[in-house]
């Protein structure tokens, strides 16, 4: 009978272990959910800050690269507008020379 008893009592140590066992189990499950999920929302932010950061750059490069451009075309409008002038006016005196030439 004692062995009966001692049996008994073994299975009933055996099911309170096993019940502690899954109640720490389901805790340190709920701990690394809620860790993994913390982690994730952190690395989404970090991803959205740097994802700023790069289309910032990329916008400031682009404006930069085409203030260069604009600057670029200025400058070789200015460049032909300087030579129409120079040949504009060696046309306006030959063409002085040829109307007083013609008067007088």
């Amino acid at each position: 009978m004692a062995e009966i008893s001692e049996a008994i009592s073994m299975i009933k140590k055996a099911e309170s272990d096993a019940v502690t066992t899954v109640e720490d189990a389901n805790v340190k499950s709920n701990d690394l959910i809620k860790d993994a999920t913390s982690q994730a929302s952190q690395i989404l932010v970090d991803a959205k800050s740097s994802a700023t950061q790069e289309a910032e750059v990329a916008v400031l490069n682009s404006e930069e690269k085409a203030k260069q451009e604009a600057n670029q075309i200025k400058t070789q409008a200015q460049s032909s507008v300087e030579s129409i002038k120079a040949n504009s006016s060696v046309n306006v005196d030959e063409a002085a020379s040829v109307i007083v030439e013609k008067l007088l």
